[in-house]
């Protein structure tokens, strides 16, 4: 008995999601240990731990949100470490694991194998270890081409600089981060006429946004619609659908305003409505002034900001297929129906009370923290739609800020760092510890006495 209890207490401790969560606060205080050396910042002068602590943890969250300059404020060595954060948040620690182990020719315990298709959000074992070579693989494959691609702009204005340039941004956009070198300050916003630069950049971070497992669906079934599974099916869908709107109302609410779209050509305004509508799915570039936004442009942003990128994607927010689930849950009540289905597929109950769940959770951590920072920063003139839009996209790990982070007093940036790296780790974990709790529930089998309440 005396050895059960501390078996089961240290099984408990070390569940898969609760190993995954430490594994990235680990990387987060390593990362800000690292940062805070005088050898990562020019001039040989620490950028300060709190400064290495906010951009470690918004580097491993592949979040985007800066308190410093990183193209000038980080030594060369200073920007490496921080593109292995980047990576390593993106892509995943566990990844990352079993290249190392492979390399060393050593056998994966089984719990690193739950771990592994925890991490990767699979639902089987078989060929794990495989299929997560070919997912790093296939990352870094999109990666270098993709930095290549850059390359072919970016020298000719930059010069030698372009090469490093062109790789650090196509990682940070593959990983949907949003960190540039270019040390102005403003994000891609001085590359607003560079409509190549700004596709490229955009296609990376929709290829980051769809999750490894659909890249691999597309390319095996050659675009053959009846062959993708339902997942692929709503995650393509949900994209194109977020991705059509958010272009539209972009270039509805902005088309006029001179500081944003107003001042480009017409064919510039059509790319860079397009690049919003991609940035705000978790990405963190900004080629259009977040701060000078309309009030309308700015709110239909919160939506696109809190859903985010797809499952077992680089990026973060509630996933396309968490806001599919609760669509089809308002149209099934709509339409009567007590089963929800999609494609002749039926969806179960389970999957819609947890993304109920995420839901609700993410608003309620966006809202709280956008009140305190509210009273934080009381008497300096913030807008409460910008403080709303810095929780929404801290939460989703988008990115952008109309308010500029740097800005906010130190109190409101320490508040930020917990809520990225909740909305990095919590979504994911929250819905396999839901998982586990619903499956011993219904082992349960007890019903008490139904009673009708009135709903709205």
């Amino acid at each position: 008995m005396n050895g059960t209890a501390p078996r089961s207490l240290r099984q408990r401790l070390l569940k898969p999601e609760r190993i995954l969560a430490l594994g990235f606060l680990i990387a987060i205080l390593a990362g800000a240990l690292l940062l805070s050396m005088p050898f990562a910042a020019c001039g040989r002068r620490s950028i300060g731990l709190r400064a290495a602590l906010f951009t470690a943890a918004s580097s491993v969250c592949v979040t985007g949100l800066s308190v410093i300059d990183v193209g000038t404020d980080l030594s060369l060595a200073g920007q490496i470490i921080q593109l292995l954060l980047i990576q390593l948040g993106g892509l995943g620690f566990m990844a990352f694991a079993t290249l190392l182990m492979s390399a060393l020719g050593r056998k994966m315990s089984l719990k690193s194998r739950l771990l592994l298709r925890e991490s990767m959000n699979q639902t089987s074992f078989r060929g794990m270890i495989r299929l997560s070579l070919l997912f790093l693989l296939m990352a870094f494959a999109i990666e270098a081409f993709g930095a290549l691609l850059l390359m072919i702009r970016l020298v000719p204005l930059y010069g030698g600089k372009g090469v490093w340039y062109s790789i650090f941004t196509a990682v940070s956009a593959f990983c949907n981060a949003g960190f540039d070198l270019f040390g102005s300050g403003n994000s891609l916003t001085h590359m607003a006429g560079e409509g190549y630069v700004l596709l490229v950049v955009a296609v990376l971070i929709l290829l980051g946004g769809l999750g490894f497992s659909v890249i691999l669906e597309c390319l095996h079934n050659r675009l053959n619609w009846r062959a993708f599974s339902l997942h692929a099916k709503i995650v393509l869908c949900t994209n194109g659908i977020l991705l059509f709107f958010g272009m539209f109302f972009t270039m509805l609410l902005e088309w006029r305003n001179p500081a944003t779209l107003g001042v480009l050509t017409p064919g510039d305004r059509f790319i860079n409505g397009f690049f919003q509508s991609v940035t705000l799915r978790t990405a963190g570039f900004a080629a259009l002034d977040q701060s000078s936004l309309t009030d309308a442009g700015k709110l239909l942003s919160l939506p696109l900001l809190f859903i985010g990128a797809s499952s077992a994607s680089t990026g973060g927010g509630i996933k396309t297929t968490t806001a599919a689930m609760l669509m089809l849950l308002a149209a099934s009540v709509i339409r009567g129906r007590e089963q929800i289905s999609l494609f002749g597929r039926e969806i179960s109950a389970d999957t819609v009370r947890r993304a109920v769940t995420i839901t609700l959770i993410g608003l309620t951590m966006t809202i709280i923290s956008a009140c305190a920072i509210s009273v934080i920063e009381s008497g300096k003139g913030f807008d409460m739609l910008d403080i709303l839009f810095e929780t929404t996209s801290a939460f989703s790990t988008a990115g952008l800020s109309s308010i500029g982070t740097g800005n906010l007093s130190h109190a409101s940036q320490w508040l930020l760092i917990p809520l990225m790296y909740l909305g990095r780790v919590g979504p994911l974990t929250l819905a396999l510890a839901l998982s586990r709790t619903m499956e011993r529930g219904l082992s349960a089998k007890v019903h008490y006495p139904e009673e009708k309440i009135m709903i709205g």
